[in-house]
């Protein structure tokens, strides 16, 4: 089954991409001008390689988890998909994504580290399934 998983911030969104159900790679960030222009290229990435499930991120136990869970869900009702969409905790997994980057490249804001913690709720998604 091929799965992508994301993780939504309100600038960038992180995207990541498994196509055999093991090997789990991050993907090119999705840079967000607006909701709209986001959704649409999240549904145009998942066209693209034809995606069977999607896994996004959402937080659980922070102060703001349910105001972000919110928004998160109001996002991924703009896709109106046609797939199966499933939630994974995302607890620390930007704090994470960092220091596995660390020294690699420059934590600029062009969302790697959001693709890097997409990836990282993707592992964590296919441990509860394997």
């Amino acid at each position: 089954m091929k799965l992508a998983s994301i993780d939504v911030g309100l600038k960038r969104i992180g995207v990541a991409l498994c196509l055999d159900g093991k090997i789990v790679m991050p993907q090119n960030a999705i840079l967000r001008k607006n909701r709209n222009q986001a959704a649409r290229d999240i549904n145009l990435f998942l066209k693209e390689w034809q995606i069977e499930q999607l896994v996004v991120g959402l937080p659980k136990d922070a102060d703001n988890s349910e105001e972000m869970q919110r928004r998160i869900e109001h996002f991924v009702a703009l896709l109106n998909l046609s797939i199966p969409v499933v939630y994974q905790d995302e607890q620390s997994s930007s704090l994470e994504a960092k220091e596995l980057t660390q020294g690699q490249f420059r934590h600029t804001k062009d969302g790697r580290v959001d693709s890097v913690a997409a990836k990282i709720i993707l592992e964590r998604y296919l441990q509860t399934v394997l």
